[in-house]
């Protein structure tokens, strides 16, 4: 029997051995099973990071490069080489260019072997020879030839786009008399027009010209046409300038035909008032260059208001007029660029954007864009000097025909010529703009816009953004943190810490729709109350608690530890419902009634309904749930001996808090805030809807501002796929990573530290 037993009982432990041998194997199992899924768990994070890292900078690293121009082409130039080239131009799809000689004649020929397609001859008085020639805005495809009679004829010269009957594109030579077809008389003594310069647009074209006698006269022209027979008739005022500028060397006409800009010798330039043609009225006179400098070239930037000067020393500089009092303009040095090896012979401008190239004598040409102050490309075409310049409307080639009458042909690929460093971070003085500024505008709705891509604005507004919720969030969520983890008792912590993490869940577009809709005018209509309330929201919480410690201590002891708090709800509601009572009646007595109003006329200070004031609030709402839960998480964890210890010493419960609980739970304090932070960094809908969402720079709580994160979630649907607008909104989007990304790395390298350093308490 007692053999039996014993088998009995060395099976019984076998089996349970077995069974613990299988357990603690499938223990192992399981704990390599979870290791090798949280090591792919964390590998996957990190190669999404990086992978969204490196697609955010595929998309913005074409924006930097420098353009690529093709291998150029040289041929003979199209025509009779020795007529110089008035006008040189080619089609969007740079199969067909246009050559405009001085002669009158106007060439069409193959874009890439120059090979003459059709020539055409404007219809010249027989007998006269050009004497002058000028081309007005290269969008309009003008030019005017003055005859040695006192007269100007104006012709635009194009291409005209069909289909034959098996669908292929043909491009047909185009020339129409914008003016008439007959030449317009300038100068009533019929003398020859040495110097000219032309200007058209759909409600007329202006003429500017100087006579061998230099006497120089300005002719306003309009075409009428008769609605029943057709018939055209020119109607224009001409007025001759007095007293004529010496030694004229280049006449130019501004896009808007208003203002007429003579140079006069080699550095002074004349500026005219011609919106009244019979009444041209001297504005100013400005030196362009210093002593022992002279203006070799000249020519207006695409819209016709800034003025692009070339030197005999290869300098060139930006001009364009700046408001000064009143509707009083002066012409201003605006910037210079990087200068050409030779002296400047020729400057052509863009025909939609602010480039241009300039041509030098010792044959090089160089491709600006002017806002952005840059270089794109410079390359020596020739070893002769270059006479003229040519764009396709484009700008994705370059015609460059030197001084023995030699065209030199080329692809450019410059799809983004307005970025650069200068143009994105920087101050830029824009057109039309009294000084430098930093301005986000990527649309507008006049022809004439330039866009502005300044991305400090939008970053200036994401800090701004931060710093005011993170002002209402970092104390309210610390604070309250500790009190939950310290102080409150178990029961109420029970149910307050899910109610506050259950916020978390709330979407911010409705957070955004509440203070968007609701907030901002509650806000406004309540100004003098909201303000009083976040004054003496602190001072209530002092005086509730000094009052509290002069009750009997019958009375306090009454209240349960750890219930202290909910004294406090009834007193903060109170506090609330006074200070809004009494901001009317304070309101009335001191800012007029209408503090807003009083803000903005009186104080000087801008007040906009949605504003910095109302997206702190909010933001500091949403972002308060993540930093507290975080916070308590850290302060609750503290182990219990420390504290116990602490207190066995002889340490008071503040002391404890102070020199042992948020010292050891630091680190997780610091990461609740850091992570709070970048959660007010990347907020999206309630900035968008509860902001003006205007792109401006200013700290005064009481405006709104634009983020990065907005104005992506705005501008996005707007943008063409690879245009610049998009690339540059894919920048904003590489600073906001890389924002989170250094704040993220700085906040571990601190937590680390913290760590470290408060380990051995």
């Amino acid at each position: 029997m007692d053999s039996t037993q014993s088998i009995d009982g060395t099976e019984a432990r076998s089996l349970t051995a077995q069974s613990v041998d299988r357990a603690m194997g499938r223990r192992l199992w399981t704990d390599r099973w979870f290791k090798g899924l949280m090591t792919a768990g964390g590998l996957g994070v990190i190669v999404a990071i990086t992978a969204i890292f490196f697609y955010l900078a595929s998309v913005v690293v074409p924006l930097f490069m420098p353009p690529k121009v093709d291998a150029q082409t040289s041929y003979p130039a199209p025509g009779n080489a020795q007529q110089p080239a008035v006008l040189l131009q080619a089609d969007e799809r740079l199969e067909t260019l246009v050559r405009a000689q001085a002669d009158g004649r106007v060439v069409f020929a193959d874009f890439a072997s120059g090979r003459p397609q059709a020539e055409m001859a404007l219809a010249l008085p027989a007998g006269r020879t050009v004497r002058s020639t000028a081309a007005a805005d290269r969008a309009a495809s003008v030019l005017a030839l003055g005859l040695d009679d006192g007269r100007a004829l104006v012709a635009q010269v194009g291409f005209k786009t069909s289909f034959d009957a098996e669908a292929r594109r043909v491009i047909e030579p185009q020339v129409e008399y914008p003016a008439g077809a007959q030449p317009v008389a300038i100068d009533p003594q019929q003398r020859p027009l040495v110097k000219l310069a032309v200007q058209h647009s759909p409600d007329g074209t202006t003429l500017a010209a100087l006579t061998d006698d230099a006497r120089l006269w300005v002719s306003g022209l309009a075409v009428e046409r008769n609605p029943i027979t057709g018939e055209e008739t020119v109607q224009g005022s001409a007025a001759e300038i007095q007293p004529a500028p010496p030694s004229v060397r280049e006449v130019l006409i501004e896009f808007k035909q208003r203002e007429m800009f003579v140079l006069s010798g080699d550095r002074e330039l004349w500026r005219y008032d011609i919106s009244d043609k019979s009444a041209p009225q001297l504005l100013e006179k400005v030196q362009l260059v210093g002593p022992g400098e002279r203006v070799t070239a000249l020519t207006m930037l695409s819209g016709g208001f800034s003025i692009i000067v070339g030197t005999d020393r290869g300098n060139l500089a930006q001009w364009f007029p700046v408001r000064e009092e009143g509707t009083r303009f002066k012409l201003t040095h605006i910037r210079d660029f990087k200068p050409m090896p030779a002296a400047v012979t020729v400057l052509e401008p863009e025909y939609h954007r602010k480039g241009f190239m300039a041509g030098d004598a010792q044959g090089h040409v160089g491709s600006y864009f002017a806002t952005s102050k840059r270089l794109l490309f410079q390359r020596k075409v020739s070893d002769q000097p270059i006479a003229h310049l040519g764009y396709p409307p484009r700008g994705n080639a370059y015609m460059a025909e030197d001084a023995v009458g030699r065209l030199h042909v080329a692809h450019v690929e410059n799809d983004y010529p307005e970025v650069s460093f200068y143009a994105t971070w920087q101050k830029v003085w824009y057109e039309s703009y009294e000084e430098p500024a930093y301005v986000w505008q990527s649309s507008a709705a006049n022809a004439d816009f330039e866009p502005k891509f300044s991305l400090t604005p939008l970053t200036y507004g994401t800090l701004k953004a931060a710093f005011y919720a993170m002002i209402v969030a970092v104390p309210l969520a610390l604070l309250g943190a500790i009190y939950t983890a310290y102080f409150m008792s178990p029961k109420i912590r029970g149910a307050i810490k899910p109610t506050i993490e259950v916020m978390q869940a709330l979407p911010t577009v409705v957070l955004g729709f509440l203070a968007g809709l609701w907030l901002a005018p509650f806000v406004e209509n309540n100004l003098a109350g909201v303000l009083l309330t976040i004054a003496t929201f602190p001072l209530t919480f002092f005086a509730a608690a000094w009052l509290f410690a002069l009750l009997p201590e019958a009375v306090r002891l009454r209240v349960p530890p750890g219930w202290e708090a909910a004294w406090l709800v009834p007193v903060v509601v109170l506090q609330v419902w006074l200070c809004l009572t009494l901001g009317h009646p304070i309101e009335a007595a001191l800012f007029g009634g209408d503090m807003p109003n009083w803000l903005s006329n009186v104080a000087g200070i801008k007040f906009e309904q949605r504003n910095s004031l109302v997206v702190g609030i909010a933001m500091g709402f949403a972002v308060t749930p993540t930093i507290f839960s975080i916070a308590e998480d850290a302060i609750f964890s503290v182990p219990k001996h420390l504290t116990t210890g602490s207190l066995a010493l002889g340490a008071t419960p503040w002391q404890t808090l102070t020199r042992v609980v948020l010292l050891t739970a630091s680190p997780g304090i610091f990461s609740a805030i850091m992570i709070g932070l970048g959660r007010a960094v990347g907020e999206t809908m309630i900035v968008l809807m509860a902001t003006g969402n205007t792109a401006v720079m200013d700290w005064s709580i009481f405006t709104g501002f634009r983020t990065l994160s907005a104005n992506i979630g705005v501008e996005m649907p707007e943008a063409g796929v690879g245009e610049t607008h998009y690339r540059l909104l894919f920048l904003s989007a590489l600073v906001l990573f890389g924002f989170t990304f250094v704040v993220n790395t700085l906040a571990e390298l601190v937590r680390q530290r913290l760590r470290q350093r408060y380990q051995t308490i």
